[in-house]
């Protein structure tokens, strides 16, 4: 049987108003979303900074205006055996907005490093400094080197490519929780009945709960951290030096722990602080097997994974106690930073 016209008009009445009301939520919802830049810390990350006092931000300068070191960051590469993929990484990060300047921490001992060949081909719009090293050690790119005159690292592997809007999104984050890791790999650790901790993975949806997960550590490959944390580093116990040389791993487990460790000794509040924050990147590549030399990085090795294990439960016994606390606080670019609550992977 047909439905008479006006029945169908009317159908199609009821159909029209809902999603009308949807787009205009959505454009609404839209104008209020942070952008890439948030100028000055007013924006809606302002907002959800918990209004932390600038005590409890043990990071931020004594002025409250900022300064051009405050609005620029340097990038860290740590390279090895990967010229060619080095020199297109430092292709792509020429153009990428606030950059000061590329320190490119050369462990090819011996070996000559690129600075002719990219000297010939300038002039270029960012400076690049070879920093080359008398031995290959993980925890070389860990200098508070002098050539850093921007409060704001950005740490990087010399195989990992990320997009120039993901690093300057990341860059304004950065700025909003500056006494904290903001990076997009984060990892956790695992406690055990016994007392031993386990080095896990951060899934976007817990396999127990089907809610969020959670992350302790951000790791420090693709990372944007206080300068000052590179002394930090270097004024940890021997100990740790000499873990991260044993295993030729884990230095970016031991900068969380060192971090974690300074946010407790210097916030005033009872709240603790995770070591980092997480921001979900949209485009960031892995370039190794671009490399002519085959090499594959140190995550490959079989005992990898058991040793970031054997760090986390050394490192807390150098300190006493473990100090890195669970965050699951995810930041993304197309939306309010939110809860690690997605039921897909990223």
């Amino acid at each position: 049987m047909r439905l008479p016209r006006c029945c169908m008009a009317l159908r199609r009445t009821y159909l029209v108003w809902p999603i009308l009301l949807f787009l205009l939520v959505g454009a609404a919802l839209t104008a209020l979303l942070p952008p890439a830049e948030d100028q000055g810390g007013r924006g809606v990350l302002g907002v959800l900074r918990r209004s932390t006092s600038q005590q409890d931000n043990p990071a931020q300068g004594r002025h409250g205006d900022s300064t051009e070191e405050e609005q620029r960051f340097t990038i860290i590469i740590q390279t090895y055996n990967r010229t060619d993929v080095l020199l297109k990484l430092l292709n792509h990060y020429q153009a990428v907005p606030h950059l000061q300047r590329i320190i490119i921490v050369w462990n090819n001992v011996g070996e000559q490093t690129p600075l002719k060949l990219w000297n010939s081909l300038g002039p270029h719009p960012v400076p690049v400094v070879f920093k080359e090293q008398t031995s290959n050690r993980m925890r070389n790119r860990l200098q508070p080197f002098p050539e850093i005159d921007t409060d704001a690292v950005l740490m990087l592997d010399d195989d990992t490519l990320v997009s120039a809007p993901d690093l300057s999104f990341a860059f304004s984050v950065w700025k909003q929780f500056p006494d904290q890791i903001v990076g997009f790999v984060p990892r956790k650790h695992v406690s055990t009945p016994g007392g031993v901790y386990s080095y896990g993975s951060f899934e976007l949806q817990d396999p127990e709960t089907s809610g969020g997960d959670k992350y302790s550590m951000v790791l420090i490959g693709a990372a944007f951290f206080h300068r000052r944390y590179l002394q930090l580093f270097q004024d940890q116990p021997q100990e740790v030096h000499a873990l991260v040389d044993e295993t030729q791993n884990c230095d970016d487990i031991a900068t969380n722990f060192a971090v974690a460790l300074y946010l407790r000794k210097h916030l005033t509040s009872s709240i603790k602080k995770p070591s980092g924050v997480f921001v979900k990147p949209v485009d960031l590549r892995n370039l190794e097997k671009d490399a002519s030399s085959g090499y594959q990085g140190m995550w490959h090795r079989p005992e990898h994974l058991l040793q970031r294990s054997y760090c986390l439960n050394r490192l807390t016994q150098i300190y006493g106690f473990m100090p890195l606390c669970f965050s699951n606080l995810m930041v993304s670019q197309f939306g309010f930073p939110s809860y690690a609550n997605h039921k897909t992977r990223g």
